[in-house]
């Protein structure tokens, strides 16, 4: 085969795949048969209500947990970097915006300095970092993600204490480093207005995949509504904002609702 075929194999080829999954505590089953794959270039959002077992899978890809049955492929050589839910901050004990970057590998400050710029947040790389507000703190959490030069981005849940503006800044950075790096993204949500606008499959776990695919179709799918309820998928398929227009969940304008009947 020649380069540009081996490459293009390469893209369809997934980053990690699990197979079959189960994860037990005790004589819980807290997975159980989960499929789930990530591919070079697509954001995968995973969602699911508390207790689905959505950290518990993330544990598993990261290799932190064993499965009880199941298979984990990984592609040779890959390189992931994670993004955290909680990092906790201590103004007592102060550590700088640079320190927490470099805590267990060391970077230049060039290289430092590339990453917060990637990220958009480049003045703060000597502040302390109790002092940063929550949208930086992501912001940060995800530079030290990057320094890794990974070919998976695994985020749990980066809008995690982030105003609603900064949530959808966020968002199209998350899809601008997909696009400049060709990374896969496997991210755990629970907004699921802005999941369902920003990412290219679904997955909807509770315990197991209830369903799974493009996020047109995972909205109507009746396990969804099931879990989450009628009334929030409704709202998700067609919501309104401040345009003359209304909206589906993936950002399409709606051509079915009349322009002039619109709410701002």
């Amino acid at each position: 085969m020649d380069a540009n075929g081996s490459a293009g194999a390469s893209r369809h080829r997934p980053l990690v795949s699990v197979h079959g999954v189960c994860v037990r505590f005790g004589r819980r089953n807290v997975l159980d048969q989960v499929h789930l794959a990530v591919h070079p270039g697509e954001i995968v959002t995973l969602v699911g209500l508390n207790g689905a077992g959505k950290s518990t899978l993330v544990r598993v890809i990261l290799g932190i947990i064993k499965p009880f049955s199941g298979t984990v492929r990984r592609a040779p050589d890959l390189q992931i970097g994670y993004s955290p839910q909680h990092v906790p901050r201590d103004p007592i004990m102060p550590m700088t915006v640079r320190r927490f970057l470099t805590l267990g590998a060391a970077a230049s400050h060039e290289r430092l300095d590339a990453v917060l710029q990637e990220v958009r947040a480049n003045k703060i790389l000597n502040f302390p970092l109790s002092e940063i507000s929550g949208g930086e703190m992501q912001r940060v959490l995800l530079a030290r993600a990057l320094l890794r030069r990974p070919d998976l981005l695994v985020l749990d849940e980066p809008l995690a204490g982030v105003d609603i503006t900064s949530q959808n800044e966020l968002y199209r950075l998350i899809a601008d480093i997909r696009d400049r790096h060709g990374c896969g993204v496997l991210l755990v949500s629970h907004d699921l207005h802005l999941v369902m606008a920003a990412t290219d499959s679904v997955v909807c776990l509770n315990r197991h995949v209830c369903c799974s695919g493009k996020p047109r179709d995972v909205l109507r799918n009746p396990e969804f509504a099931s879990l989450f309820g009628h009334d929030l998928s409704e709202s998700l398929a067609i919501y309104q904002h401040a345009h003359d227009h209304r909206h589906d969940a993936l950002g399409e304008p709606d051509a079915l609702t009349p322009r002039a009947n619109d709410s701002h």
